[in-house]
């Protein structure tokens, strides 16, 4: 098998691909042998898929108003309105990270102490967001910044359930 960098010419993909991955065959054999060690595995990562699924979607929630929470704070400078954009997309965009880590590390290995030890990092960093979220915006009047408090919550709690049942 060649390295990958030492490709040279479309022949050559064909065969590091078939030695890089497993055939259908060996998947098969890994999927049963992987739900034959029992309903944990599988629990654990429909918990993580859902941690990792509110994760992300309250990312997007959190980015679809931008532009009204931009002018909930007018007249503000260029520079403060910059900064502003990029808090608020960053945590977004931190969301989304998170949940993108927690979906790779589950389809990669789903039922290895790594991947454990992935969940309970991104439990603790949602913990956190929630914590610094509950001492700053849940103490306005937006409603939706304890709601924010909650999600990320519960999100890190079946993470941490999802890390011990697998």
């Amino acid at each position: 098998m060649l390295p990958f960098s030492m490709i040279t010419n479309p022949s050559q993909v064909l065969s590091f691909s078939m030695s890089v991955y497993t055939t259908s065959r060996e998947r098969t054999t890994l999927w049963r042998e992987r739900a034959a060690a029992g309903q944990r595995g599988c629990m654990s990562d429909a918990l993580a898929y859902v941690a990792a699924t509110l994760t992300a979607v309250w990312g997007v929630a959190h980015v679809l108003p931008t532009s009204q929470v931009l002018a909930g704070f007018e007249p503000i400078t260029v520079d403060n309105r910059r900064m502003l954009l990029q808090e608020w997309v960053a945590e977004a965009v931190t969301m989304w990270g998170l949940a993108a880590l927690v979906i790779t590390a589950t389809i990669v290995d789903g039922g290895s102490s790594v991947t454990a030890w992935v969940y309970r990092l991104v439990a603790a960093v949602l913990v956190v967001l929630a914590g610094l979220t509950a001492m700053t915006g849940a103490r306005t009047k937006i409603v939706w910044f304890r709601v924010c408090v909650a999600l990320l919550f519960v999100s890190a709690v079946l993470l941490v359930v999802a890390s011990v049942s697998g």
